[in-house]
């Protein structure tokens, strides 16, 4: 399970997680589409309730015709957060969060990676919420009630308001208000839309009591491991020379940081960092990456799909820039076209 995986997982579990409890006889008295004031309040209220749920389950991710399982718990004690993501198919990988430092361990391969929240490349385990501002460019819809690992649960959609981005199905627990389902949807309209990508509880306890030791399960020892803690330096586009004009509507940068190139420790004795900037809508997220072109590097303009997921490679004269995210195709090549070198 890559980066990009781990934030679908633990995005969706914990960061788009929560709505109101609403009573039974409300769901037939709330509006298909509920006033703008009432949606921005869900919304507002999804992290704040999320953040402080218990649970623990296994969630199953399908995606480009392939399926894969984690299991996953959040606690949350007096106001310190723990996470626990375990993949369960493939590599083995383990996930672990504190607060802001983020674990990654490969058992196999014994190798660690110790990060924090704010300098990670996509998202990771980074709880996400949906900020109220994406109702800017979505329009929240109540779509009914479904039934979700044995969970009666209220249906949401995000529809979008153009085509720069993906509209969503969120299927939400009636009584915890803790995030079941979520399916990003491609192009169309009604049942027409293929599911890009789904991501769903199979199994899951919700308000169960945190573990006695939970800080040392959420802490692993990392004796025996070869330890990694990358270094990026935050800094600003403009301040590296670079500028946008016309970006996507909607999209906001939301930081930047200059990273080291990847690879054996001498190969790229002189080139300059990769630098990185995330971007999001409120619900969508995309990181841009610039690197230096080095003839010793050999790659090649590209685009590709895994699930909602797209990656857009393009060469700008002596720089490539690549860019990654849940957003169309379209919108990426846009958010790079808008780059400008200014020295």
């Amino acid at each position: 399970m890559n980066n990009t995986r781990g934030r679908v997982w633990l995005a969706l579990v914990v960061g788009w997680g929560c709505l109101l409890a609403l009573p039974t006889g409300a769901v037939a008295q709330m509006p298909d589409v509920p006033p703008v004031a009432e949606a921005r309040e869900w919304l507002a209220r999804m992290h704040d309730a999320a953040r402080r749920g218990n649970y623990r389950g296994t969630m199953v991710l399908s995606a480009s015709g392939a399926m894969s399982s984690s299991r996953v718990w959040h606690f949350f004690v007096g106001d310190q957060t723990y996470e626990r993501l375990e993949a369960l198919d493939g590599q083995q990988q383990r996930i672990y969060r504190v607060n802001d430092e983020v674990q990654t361990l490969w058992p196999q391969a014994r190798v660690a990676i110790v990060e924090r929240r704010g300098t990670l490349a996509l998202v990771s385990t980074t709880p996400q919420a949906v900020d109220p501002r994406a109702l800017e460019h979505y329009v929240l819809k109540h779509e009914g009630v479904a039934r979700i690992a044995g969970r009666e649960s209220l249906v949401f959609a995000l529809e979008p308001r153009d085509d720069l981005r993906y509209a969503q199905r969120l299927w939400v627990d009636r009584a915890s208000g803790l995030m079941l389902r979520a399916d990003v949807l491609g192009p169309g309209s009604g049942a027409a839309r293929p599911v890009l990508e789904s991501a769903a509880f199979s199994e899951v306890e919700i308000g169960v009591k945190p573990p006695a030791d939970v800080q040392a399960q959420a802490s692993p020892r990392l004796e025996g491991y070869r330890v990694q803690r990358p270094q990026p330096q935050r800094t600003q586009l403009e301040a590296e020379g670079w500028t946008l004009v016309r970006p996507p509507a909607g999209f906001r940068l939301t930081g930047c940081v200059k990273r080291p190139l990847e690879g054996p420790a001498d190969a790229y004795v002189g080139s300059e960092p990769a630098l990185q900037a995330t971007f999001t809508d409120g619900l969508a997220h995309v990181s841009l990456f610039i690197e230096p072109h080095d003839p010793r590097r050999p790659r090649a303009q590209m685009q590709a799909h895994q699930g909602a997921t797209t990656t857009v490679v393009m060469r700008r004269q002596d720089h490539w820039i690549t860019v990654v995210g849940d957003a169309p195709a379209a919108t990426l090549k846009q958010l790079a076209a808008a780059l400008e070198l200014r020295r």
